[in-house]
């Protein structure tokens, strides 16, 4: 019966966490927009193999995390919840991973649903594994492979680890065909250390290229092939623009300090926080007597190590660090609770002291009181910031409740978010929505652009909204490439591009073969480019949207 209860309460948290807000909440630009567009093109267009984005070459990422992403449009349809499906889906599989690894280690069911638990509560985890990004497919495949490989070293007889060393090679494979070359080398930084303990480099190195190198090569060389026959540039950009560039140039995309991913660290274990110190700690004293927890802890620091020396960092990359540290911290909990309640408190007050934080900051700074000289919500939209308020004073209630009785509830703080998970959708200040959301102003204006013979935006997370909400890929950029720029550089982007200077002419020709619709994210009143504009038929803003429209002139 206790088996029934916990499964029916597990069950009941995952559909308030990661199913019923889907929906609800609009797609963030640019990344958002960006995956449900592409999936949408491919799913259209009937081509699986290279990724386009609004009809140009977009060579940032391989295929196979489009792929996941396209089984969530074709399942649901096009709706937010499909676009979020595929991320839903791949941190569910790895959370079931994180289970059945856990019980494999520690022999002990309660640990293993303390682990799964942790890791989907974690505000890391939850943030990025409700969004519609490619980590959370990358962690999947990471988790697999991480899990078959400890499989494989733990497997008695030649033909089972093989079995296990071909799992891991496939997992590998369908990691590099989702995020590339890293899926490869973050499993060997990752068992470095423990196999150099536990001297089994030799085992590694043996099976690792007879047996996981040729089925990773087997389930990603067809594809591979494919891509280079059919765009013969690909693997050039995508090894050194997407790799090199990114990860190790001076010029790297978001660069930030190596320091950066230690708050990031601290802040994504929420609520779990009082756990992170101690679960590390215990693994590395006893690196010696237990050596899956020293496989966990390399799987943990070896890749943290090596995301903060790139040049480029996304909060995004150390997802894949969670599913280990998931499963020492479930341990730390499970055998601390009853020895230590010291711990369980801690842990109680830390989240009593977020939650309280953040109702004060909301309060403070972001309700419209005018205590801050430019709050966050406008004076019209207080109950919105009243939700904001109460989803931060439901983390501290829920805090509060675990100590009161320690032993009893101290598992009670993976409910700790939800306050906020549920109300994130429709708390959203205006202004915020206006600059980041672009659906309820294509919503709004699709009357007017609805039989438009050109579109054309000046952002490409805009495009994407653009050509999700109105299905067509015909979007043109207008004064700014962005992350287009690459795709535009090719004969056959001809015309997909139109330059401030030459928009006059452009118009003027083109407007002859229908109307002509511009929509413009500007994000200050005095936008240059927009007050030298031909004059408009239909001049429109909401926000940090502008539409500027041009009806036909034969």
């Amino acid at each position: 019966m206790k088996a029934i209860k916990n499964t029916v309460i597990l069950s009941l948290l995952f559909l308030l966490y990661y199913i019923i807000p889907l929906n609800y909440r609009n797609l963030w630009q640019p990344d958002e927009t960006r995956y449900a567009e592409i999936s949408r093109e491919m799913l259209a267009g009937g081509s699986w193999m290279a990724p386009h984005f609004l009809g140009l070459r977009y060579f940032e990422k391989p295929v196979a995390g489009y792929w996941i992403n396209n089984f969530g449009q074709w399942l649901w349809g096009d709706s937010n919840f499909a676009v979020r499906f595929g991320s839903v889906l791949s941190i569910s599989l790895t959370a079931i991973l994180i289970y059945w690894v856990s019980l494999t280690l520690w022999r002990d069911k309660r640990t293993s649903i303390m682990a799964a638990l942790i890791f989907l509560s974690s505000l890391l985890v939850y943030g990025i594994g409700s969004y519609a990004v490619l980590d959370p497919m990358i962690t999947l495949w990471l988790a697999a492979a991480m899990c078959c490989l400890w499989l494989a070293t733990e497997s008695v007889g030649f033909w089972r680890k093989t079995a296990a060393y071909c799992l891991f090679g496939l997992a590998c494979g369908l990691g590099f065909m989702t995020k590339g070359f890293l899926a490869l080398l973050v499993p060997i930084i990752s068992t470095l250390p423990w196999a150099i303990q536990q001297k089994r480099c030799k085992e590694l190195l043996r099976f690792g290229f007879g047996v996981a190198l040729p089925a990773a090569l087997i389930i990603s060389l067809p594809w591979v092939v494919m891509i280079a026959r059919r765009e013969p540039d690909f693997w050039h950009y995508f090894f050194w623009i997407e790799h090199i560039q990114r990860f190790a140039q001076h010029n790297a995309q978001h660069k930030a300090p190596f320091w950066y991913y230690l708050p990031v660290l601290i802040c994504g274990t929420l609520p779990w926080l009082a756990l992170l110190p101690g679960s590390l700690a215990r693994a590395w004293r006893e690196r010696r007597e237990s050596s899956g927890a020293f496989y966990l802890l390399g799987w943990v620091l070896l890749p943290l190590l090596f995301f903060s020396i790139a040049e480029g960092k996304l909060l995004t990359y150390i997802l894949p660090c969670f599913v280990p540290l998931s499963m020492l911290m479930a341990r730390q909990a499970t055998q601390l609770r009853q020895q230590d309640q010291q711990i369980v408190r801690i842990n109680g007050w830390i989240n009593i002291l977020f939650g309280l934080s953040g109702a004060l900051f909301a309060l403070l700074y972001l309700l419209p009181w005018r205590m801050a000289s430019d709050p966050l919500f406008a004076s019209n939209e207080t109950g919105k910031a009243g939700l904001v308020l109460l989803g931060f004073v439901f983390w501290a209630a829920i805090g509060a409740l675990t100590l009161r009785a320690p032993i009893a509830r101290w598992h009670w703080v993976a409910v700790c978010p939800l306050g906020i998970a549920l109300v994130i959708g429709v708390a959203l200040p205006k202004r915020l929505v206006d600059a980041m959301q672009p659906q309820p102003f294509i919503q709004t204006v699709r009357p007017d652009i609805g039989d438009s013979r050109f579109i054309l935006t000046n952002d490409a997370g805009l495009a994407a909204g653009l050509a999700w909400e109105l299905k067509r890929s015909d979007i043109i950029l207008f004064d700014h490439k962005g992350e287009l720029a690459y795709g535009l550089g090719y004969p056959d982007a001809a015309g997909r591009f139109v330059s401030a200077g030459a928009f006059r002419h452009w118009l003027a020709v083109n407007r002859q073969l229908g109307n002509v619709s511009l929509i413009l994210r500007v994000e200050n009143k005095d936008d240059a480019t927009a007050r030298q504009l031909p004059v408009a038929d239909v001049d429109y803003r909401e926000g940090d949207y502008r539409l500027v429209q041009y009806r036909r002139q034969p």
